[in-house]
């Protein structure tokens, strides 16, 4: 039988890749639901593309513009929006899969829903685990979800380890792998006057422009530590991160035995979205095969904490449990806008986010509205610091 996939972020670019794949393979997937936020245009493009049975934006006026030009093309997809909207098709009996694309904590609601409703769900939005780690994982055992990673890293991961679970006692650590970014060889003094343009141009990959800063200063990387901890069951002291320029391996298990196991591919989020939309089975991902000759060279080092604060304060933040990676991933959200927008310089979202880490008490996430209050504390706390800093000239 066909897979229906509700796709959360469809017009970003796992939804693109996501799409690319799905189209691949018309007879093993079809689209249920679509969703975007308020960029209508490109909606209505997949729309009248895949003909899913509904299509989900962020608020009225994208949605009556978005209904207006399909009716036109004799579109007969349902227009919904809003917040409920996206939980709505999460759960709904019309999906058994979810792609849970939506960057930040945005799509931490509907990709719960999903769990609680027990699909399958290709986690690509990092901030679920992140934000409510225990409450996410619980709520997917409980309801015999079927988790899946899409990040490149933790798929890796997952083709890495033993299918049996009783075979993980195997595992000694984790090792994921990070590019380093378009920084990775730069002063960290010079950083203080990157540009936004410089920051989101990333030497192998091409993303949004949040997680392309990111990158950047590595806070991805950060995130995907606590991802990883949530996913697999490791404490942080069994995770490493080990910068890889070329970004060919994309992450690796180490044995108590000594073998080490590495996942490798060319850079293209098409392959773990296409091995986590067909698991256990491989299908084509449109992604070309890996030619190691013309690569030639591997290389590795280890990540500068100096230059990438960042990723120290995330490792932090997983020591310390409770509410603090909620925090973290909050405060981020809101200097990287900022930093966006031009508003402080590249360095000053590391000095926001630990500024805001000292400056809220930790508790424990006994639950999601914990977890919801604690970023909004967060929220509220960058934004005015935010506005105590200068500007990005």
């Amino acid at each position: 039988m066909k897979k229906r996939l509700t796709l959360l972020g469809s017009t970003g670019s796992i939804g693109d890749s996501t799409l690319d794949v799905v189209a691949r393979h018309p007879e093993r997937f079809s689209v249920y639901a679509l969703t975007a936020h308020r960029n209508g245009d490109k909606l209505v493009d997949q729309c009248l593309r895949f003909q899913p049975e509904a299509a989900v934006v962020g608020d009225a006026a994208t949605a009556q513009q978005v209904a207006g030009k399909l009716r036109a093309a004799g579109c007969k997809t349902e227009v919904l929006h809003g917040p409920q909207a996206l939980v709505d098709v999460s759960k709904s009996d019309g999906c058994d899969t979810v792609v849970a694309a939506i960057v930040g904590a945005a799509g931490l609601a509907p990709s719960l829903a999903a769990a609680r409703a027990g699909k399958r769900i290709l986690l690509a939005n990092k901030e679920a685990l992140v934000m409510s780690g225990a409450i996410f994982m619980d709520a997917a055992h409980d309801n015999g979800a079927i988790l899946l990673p899409v990040d490149s890293e933790h798929n890796a991961i997952f083709q890495c380890l033993p299918r049996e679970a009783a075979l993980h006692g195997g595992v000694s650590k984790i090792i994921l792998t990070a590019s380093g970014g378009p920084f990775r060889t730069r002063e960290p003094a010079s950083l203080v006057d990157v540009t936004p343009e410089q920051a989101c141009k990333h030497p192998n990959w091409v993303m949004g422009r949040k997680i392309s800063v990111d990158s950047a200063t590595m806070m991805n990387k950060g995130l995907e530590v606590i991802e990883a901890h949530w996913l697999f069951g490791l404490a942080g002291d069994r995770i490493d991160v080990l910068i890889h320029p070329q970004s060919v391996i994309h992450s690796m298990v180490s044995y108590a035995d000594g073998s080490v196991l590495a996942q490798l591919g060319n850079p293209d989020m098409r392959t773990p979205i296409a091995h986590a939309l067909a698991f256990p089975e491989r299908v084509d991902s449109g992604v070309a095969p890996l030619d190691l000759a013309q690569i030639a060279t591997l290389s590795f080092e280890k990540p500068d904490y100096t230059r990438f604060p960042c990723l120290a304060l995330a490792m932090k933040a997983l020591a310390a449990g409770g509410v603090a990676s909620a925090a973290l991933n909050a405060a981020n959200e809101i200097a990287v806008d900022a930093f966006l927008s031009r508003r402080i310089g590249f360095t000053a979202i590391a000095q926001v986010v630990d500024a805001v880490l000292n400056a809220l008490p930790n508790r424990d996430a006994s639950s999601l509205d914990d977890v919801l209050e604690a970023d909004a504390a967060a929220r509220r706390t960058a934004a005015s610091m935010i506005d105590t800093l200068p500007a990005l000239a």
